[in-house]
């Protein structure tokens, strides 16, 4: 089953680790805007920190305007052809997520490619803000934290893989009567 990069924004804390492993898996430095994901955050109120990342998408707007058919999808995952790209960067213009990159001392753009289904930043994420789902999963979270703003839950209790877990809500943006 494929799985899929989703992104937890009310469980980001902007700590921009994601950042970090990336360039480091990737280019070996430590330097953030060499990442593939970028943490954007939004002031004054309320504040919002969101990962940018690759969705993958089924039909990628990327690959469409890619004049060397560079960007092409191997395995589930949207994969760059270093040695056909041509470096004019439509592909980042196209991307309507903003998630391909440009850095001056790199002459390709920079795209997630899952690390080989395998992705750092999920790994190392401390808040759990980056998942590796089941594509059959998308939306779950979403679906859940609806059920339980109705419920007035503030957690959750389930197993995975034997392990019991629990899942607290904040509830963000919610005034107290």
């Amino acid at each position: 089953m494929s799985k899929k990069l989703t992104v937890i924004p009310e469980q980001c804390s902007g700590c921009r680790i994601c950042e970090l492993v990336c360039a480091i898996k990737h280019f070996g430095v430590d330097n953030p805007k060499k990442a593939a994901i970028r943490v954007l955050t939004t002031y004054p109120h309320p504040v919002v920190r969101m990962p940018i990342v690759c969705s993958q998408c089924k039909v990628p707007a990327c690959a469409q305007v890619c004049p060397s058919d560079s960007l092409r999808w191997i395995d589930g995952v949207v994969q760059l052809d270093e040695e056909n790209c041509t470096s004019c960067y439509k592909c980042v213009e196209a991307c309507p997520f903003g998630a391909m990159y440009i850095h001056p001392d790199y002459d390709l753009p920079i795209k997630c490619d899952m690390c080989g289904g395998d992705p750092e930043c999920v790994k190392k994420c401390p808040k759990g803000a980056l998942r590796l789902i089941p594509e059959a999963a998308l939306g779950e979270s979403r679906r859940l934290n609806n059920v339980l703003s109705y419920s007035q839950m503030k957690e959750i209790e389930f197993y995975e893989k034997g392990e019991k877990k629990v899942i607290r809500y904040a509830e963000v943006g919610k005034e107290e009567l």
